[in-house]
């Protein structure tokens, strides 16, 4: 870095800010729970980051999870992850009994998450809590509920009801060894259920009352806790990065609740389309997600007002918000429904600028980033520079060649040809592998390209690349850094948070206690101060 360049991030020291990348299911848990939670650990891990002088906090989607436990498959856009709900918490509170949260043998309190153990435990005992809540809770915390649930009617009376009728269904279709798709919402339920209708909305609220109130206190527990430990980051001068994908999940209460948002056929209640990517050199037969699409019309001429709300709703829960896949919307792969691949789609029209001048009015002060990695035209950086949002660059992708430039001829993920300083630079992000392990499992020329860059000698290891390469995030010119956690902690792969397109072993690592060492925390403060970050 020239003199001239360090000069110029002194003038601008209070935009340039760094932080961590970790998932609340990745702290360690305090002393059950299978699972990171809202709990202690997560606030200790705010006590870290300040003590190592960073300023972010950025965390994956906070919903329901779903298919795969992937938290990009959530059943709701609002909603909150029962999973990530404290127990000793609630105790603490008096909202639970201690007897009721007695941990199990088979749940592991180190370790990776073993989701189906932990949903086979904890979701029970949170019926339980809540329960033992509605029953024992003092006035002063049932007034904080009821003011709760009218705050939030938006959504929560809709995924109650979802939740609940799909409980319900799910039970049956078991018990008639229905399996796969045939036990979907709008397959397996009556149709007047299924087609969202008021009346027999109405009749099941009537007969289901009580399960439908414990799932909304179960809401008020997360959001209850999740604000608690965001009120103690802002106190703390750490500002939460949230996350939306772009799409919702097939198995939803925003698609159920939404149908005429959707290109569903409206008699059959099926997907029309399906998301995708297209073929690549990453996959030959492109990624087929299977998320429902958007009808962009329908949403436009309703003053995009579901999009609006979501944004607000993200704009309470964090500070800053990434997009996910914002390339989508441009354009996006439209795959025909029942493809068993991508390779079938084709590109339609996106909302384009016209959503996010809607946003923008409605929600004044929102600070969104765009992830803007894949296939990105020329038309998609218009968008994102229109918009103003800062798009991503990362780092791992300036040592693979695919990746190369063709227009300038220089990869555009190398820290000195980055367009901008609005953006923001990652090592690597939970869909790829950890630095280290990419330097391992790449070919040999990867780890060589990554050494002469930073100009290091032969002899330099692997784990002094992945600092190296640490170190180049901080100095570069982008406004925000954001360091993958397991970076940090030089985790290998099999400490990889996800491989897209594989089904299984995804979103499950989690770090051990004790690993928020002071001479982690150090390292970070001197990065920190040495590039000018975070106000030093």
């Amino acid at each position: 870095m020239t003199l001239r360049e360090k000069t110029n991030l002194k003038k601008n020291n209070f935009d340039r800010k760094s932080g961590i990348l970790l998932h609340i299911t990745s702290l360690p848990s305090s002393s059950m729970d299978g699972i990171g939670t809202l709990g202690r650990e997560a606030y200790a891990f705010v006590d870290f980051l300040k003590r190592a002088g960073q300023t972010l906090w950025q965390i994956l989607p906070l919903g329901p999870t779903g298919y795969g436990d992937s938290p990009y498959a959530s059943s709701s856009s609002f909603a909150g992850n029962p999973l990530l709900i404290d127990l000793n918490s609630l105790v603490e509170k008096n909202w639970a009994c201690k007897d009721d949260i007695v941990c199990p043998d088979f749940i592991k309190t180190e370790g990776n998450v073993d989701y189906g153990a932990v949903v086979f435990w904890k979701i029970p005992v949170l019926y339980k809590c809540a329960s033992y809540f509605l029953e024992n809770a003092c006035e002063k915390d049932k007034l904080e509920y009821e003011s709760f649930k009218k705050s939030n009617k938006l959504w929560l009376d809709d995924f109650a009801l979802f939740t609940n009728i799909k409980e319900f269904y799910d039970k049956k279709a078991q018990s008639e060894n229905v399996t796969g798709s045939m036990s979907c919402w709008n397959v397996f339920w009556p149709k007047n259920l299924a087609r969202h209708e008021k009346e027999a909305l109405k009749n099941w609220t009537k007969e289901h009352s009580s399960g439908l109130e414990l799932i909304k206190v179960i809401q008020f527990f997360f959001f209850s806790q999740w604000f608690a430990l965001k009120k103690y980051a802002n106190e703390n001068n750490i500002k939460i990065i949230g996350d939306i994908p772009i799409f919702v999940a097939a198995e939803s209460a925003d698609l159920w609740a939404n149908q005429q948002l959707f290109q569903l056929n409206r008699k059959t209640l099926a997907q029309k389309t399906c998301a995708g990517v297209p073929p690549d050199y990453f996959s030959a037969t492109g990624q087929l997600w299977g998320n429902p699409l958007y009808d962009w019309k329908a949403i436009k001429e309703s003053s995009w007002l579901w999009w609006i709300n979501r944004i607000k709703h993200m704009m309470k829960l964090t500070d800053i918000v990434r997009i996910d896949h914002f390339r989508g919307f441009e354009a996006y792969w439209k795959v025909p429904y029942g493809e068993t691949t991508a390779v079938n789609g084709k590109w339609a029209k996106g909302p384009g600028v016209e959503l996010f001048e809607a946003v923008k009015a409605k929600c004044k002060g929102a600070e969104i980033i765009a992830e803007d990695l894949g296939l990105i035209t020329p038309k998609v950086k218009a968008l994102r520079d229109k918009c103003g949002f800062p798009g991503m660059k990362i780092l791992q992708f300036a040592f693979n060649e695919n990746e190369w430039n063709e227009e300038s001829g220089k990869n555009a993920y190398l820290p000195e040809n980055f367009e901008a300083e609005n953006c923001v630079v990652y090592t690597g992000t939970h869909d790829n592998n950890t630095t280290l392990g990419q330097l391992k499992d790449c070919p040999a020329r990867y780890a060589e390209n990554v050494r002469r860059w930073l100009k290091l000698e032969d002899s330099a290891g692997y784990e002094e690349l992945t600092e190296g390469l640490v170190k180049s995030a901080f100095e570069s010119k982008a406004k925000y850094c954001i360091i993958l956690m397991q970076d940090v902690l030089l985790k290998d792969s099999d400490c990889r948070m996800n491989t897209p397109s594989s089904c299984t072993g995804n979103w499950s690592w989690r770090m051990k206690k004790g690993e928020l060492t002071e001479e982690k925390a150090q390292w970070l403060k001197e990065l920190s101060c040495q590039s000018h970050r975070n106000a030093f």
